[in-house]
């Protein structure tokens, strides 16, 4: 095996007291622990908010006499130790969650593949909750000390910069990411050359190099095509995500699949687990039995060797969400491949092809479900959508017998918890409570929280996002170019005490982003009650591609710039982890109207919940298991509608009734003598200790090894 050599490209000149400043930077380790983003903030806060909080542009150009400053600061310098003890220790520890249950597998390692990882807004290589999904579950991985590694892409164009118009429009525009200024680690071999892989596609190789990513003590590896050795178009291949045209989207999945698997044979990493997030690299599973094959094992015995320890996770049951691929197209790139497989044509196409639903095609999680022994769906009514969508695969069963299992999905807590409310949880439920966030037992301490405590701190985290809505639109007046409409719609009139409703996500027609709408006099008349106003904050993307979900956003976007509204309807563009993780933190109420059952999981209300914020959605995905009664309130029952828009009806009935009996009159009346208003406080924190450890990544990622991978790593050595 060639030596690897892995070395921080960025050089900072930093006093020598604070210089491992410089390599904290380069380990995401910083992104979900607050006194390590204190550190740069305490430097300076300005730069650090103009910089997205990212570490490395910002040690880029802080100015050296802010540095000189701090040096001589005790507080800063006890801060900076405490933290680099933190780290240390962090990076050290053997006494991890893993090796206390697993030690006998240590040296095993799970290989985790993921079409996108939504890390920190400083790397934009996520599109939305898949990506966001991924990076938790590397985050969690690393706090248990699992032996997991990640396999993706580095987009250099990542996914768009989202611009509305003055008509409501959404505009898309590229951007380039400097690599200089993220964390990627380029790998070079002994002669100080990219290590790079190469895959076959029609007519040519298509090569890749490689790159890590150090996300605690788990290694990210990126692959990137932007390569001399490859043509104008093969170089594209990984500045974009998820593009429209057939031709790359295959290409892209070939390289991920294919070329993910001899990156890891390339750096001598050998899983025993093979985890595909998503069908987008099932094409792994090929190359696995294209391995065994030209080593001498026949085709079916080297398919149930692959198999044993191929782990497939589905997210969706929204055919859009479903890739598949005209047989034409598997002709075309992979008429190389069959032979290799000793199959014929049709053998070869029978491994993906389905005819039940979308007429005949080749889809990725046929492919990944024929080729896997463990599946699981990310939430119990996900589960069993799932087992009914592809009981066609497993004929000889009953819908509840067919072999898909859940986990449902959850959220890395230490990325998503509020500073504020972090302190609280440090002070009443644990020092290192983090470390516990799957303990039912210790989130029951919430109740001894004093109200007024817990309610400063919501009063507190609205009124940050509303300096962060009322600056926003100040930065876009400011700089021009902005109808005056565009600037009251980004949220100038934002008030910091109104109760505040969010809606955040991609503009999936089946979300419903719009339903709320529906009645559009009643929801006038509801916000602008002078005694009890509401404020309505939405946020979000449309695919470029997805023209009904454009008309979504520019229906809301016209409604917002209403005069009518009174600005109290507002829109966030360019929505990311950053303006996420401000709105789940800051709203008091979460909403969400998806067209039940089409919500696989979701996850921006289970972040929402940790942080005190109230959920009130369709009983689809996670929030079917997550509410109770008392802590959020749900829209519609366990109904099944054949009528879409009688589902809307009846769905918008309770909507509105809702909100207008029971959310808005709680949240402003029987306060007491101090205005804290005792029955909303009381629902807030029974929703934190529901949900906290239920819905916590440490809980899933425990039950994707106590479930799947410890079964694959059996598998591997029977």
């Amino acid at each position: 095996m060639e030596e690897i050599r892995r070395k921080t490209p960025a050089s900072f000149s930093l006093p020598r007291r604070i210089q491992r400043l410089g390599e904290l930077s380069y380990n995401l380790w910083w992104v979900w622990n607050h006194d390590a983003q204190a550190l740069y903030r305490m430097i300076d806060k300005p730069l650090w908010d103009m910089v997205s909080h990212n570490p490395i542009a910002f040690l880029q150009q802080v100015q050296r006499p802010l540095l000189n400053k701090v040096v001589n600061e005790t507080a800063f310098l006890d801060k900076y130790d405490a933290v680099m003890d933190k780290f240390d220790h962090y990076m050290q520890s053997q006494e991890t969650w893993f090796e206390t249950n697993y030690d006998d597998y240590r040296k095993d390692t799970i290989a985790y593949f993921s079409f996108e990882f939504g890390l920190h807004e400083s790397l934009p290589v996520y599109a939305g909750g898949l990506g966001i999904l991924s990076g938790d579950h590397l985050k969690a991985a690393s706090d248990l000390g699992m032996p997991l590694v990640g396999v993706g892409f580095v987009y250099k164009q990542g996914y768009f910069k989202q611009k509305i118009t003055e008509d409501g429009w959404q505009e898309t525009s590229n951007f380039y990411l400097n690599f200089n200024e993220i964390p990627l680690i380029p790998l070079m071999d002994q002669d100080g050359k990219p290590i790079m892989v190469n895959v076959d596609l029609p007519g040519r190789k298509v090569y890749a190099r490689v790159w890590q990513v150090n996300v605690g003590r788990v290694n990210l590896y990126l692959m990137d095509s932007d390569l001399e050795e490859n043509s104008p178009n093969d170089r594209q291949l990984t500045s974009r995500l998820y593009s429209n045209d057939l031709d790359v989207r295959i290409s892209q999945e070939i390289l991920l699949g294919v070329g993910g698997v001899r990156v890891l044979r390339k750096l001598d990493i050998n899983p025993t687990v093979w985890h595909m997030n998503e069908g987008h690299s099932a094409f792994l599973a090929l190359e696995r039995v294209r391995e065994l094959v030209e080593s001498g094992v026949e085709f079916e015995a080297a398919t149930q060797l692959v198999k044993r320890n191929n782990v497939f996770t589905t997210h969706t049951p929204v055919p859009a969400g479903n890739d598949q691929f005209p047989i034409w197209l598997i002709d075309k790139y992979f008429a190389h491949m069959w032979p290799q497989l000793n199959l014929t044509r049709d053998e070869f196409v029978e491994l993906g092809r389905q005819t039940q639903t979308w007429g005949e095609s080749f889809v990725m999680p046929v492919l990944a479900l024929k080729l896997s022994e463990q599946r699981n769906a990310v939430s119990e009514l996900h589960g069993i959508v799932s087992r009914k969508m592809w009981n066609w695969l497993w004929p000889q069963y009953a819908d509840d017998e067919v072999p898909i299992g859940h986990i449902t999905n959850g959220i890395h807590t230490g990325t998503w918890v509020a500073r504020q409310m972090d302190s609280l949880f440090q002070r009443y439920l644990d020092p290192n409570w983090q470390d516990y966030a799957d303990d039912t037992e210790m989130w029951s301490r919430v109740d001894l929280i004093p109200d007024h405590e817990i309610w400063a701190v919501r009063r507190h985290l609205k009124r940050k996002l509303t300096v962060f809505c009322n600056e926003r639109a100040r930065k876009m007046w400011q700089q021009g170019g902005f109808h005056p409409v565009q600037v009251v719609a980004s949220g100038v009139l934002m008030e910091p005490y109104s109760l505040t409703i969010g809606f955040a996500r991609r503009f999936a027609t089946y979300k419903r982003a719009n339903l709320i709408l529906r009645d559009y006099e009643r929801l006038i008349n509801m916000i602008n009650n002078a005694r009890m106003p509401v404020q309505i904050i939405f946020s979000g993307k449309a695919h470029p591609a997805d023209e009904p979900g454009k008309l979504i956003i520019q229906q809301i976007y016209r409604a917002v710039k209403d005069a009518k509204t009174g600005g109290r309807l507002i829109f966030l563009e360019d929505y990311d982890m950053n303006v996420a993780r401000l709105l789940v933190q800051g709203v008091d109420v979460w909403l969400n109207t998806p067209r039940r059952p089409n919500e696989a999981s979701g996850t921006s209300g289970m972040k929402a919940a940790l942080n005190g914020v109230l959920n009130f959605s369709v009983l689809d995905g996670w929030w079917r298991e997550g509410y109770n009664g008392k802590n959020g309130w749900s829209i519609g029952d366990d109904t099944e509608y054949h009528d879409p828009n009688q589902q809307d009806e009846a769905d918008v009935r309770e909507l509105y009734d809702t909100l207008e009996n029971d959310i808005i009159p709680m949240y402003y009346q029987s306060r007491t003598p101090d205005g804290i208003p005792g029955e909303w406080v009381k629902r807030l924190k029974d929703t934190i200790r529901t949900n906290g450890p239920q819905f916590s990544t440490r809980r899933m990622v425990k039950e994707y090894m106590d479930e799947m991978y410890i079964n694959a790593m059996k598998n591997a050595r029977s």
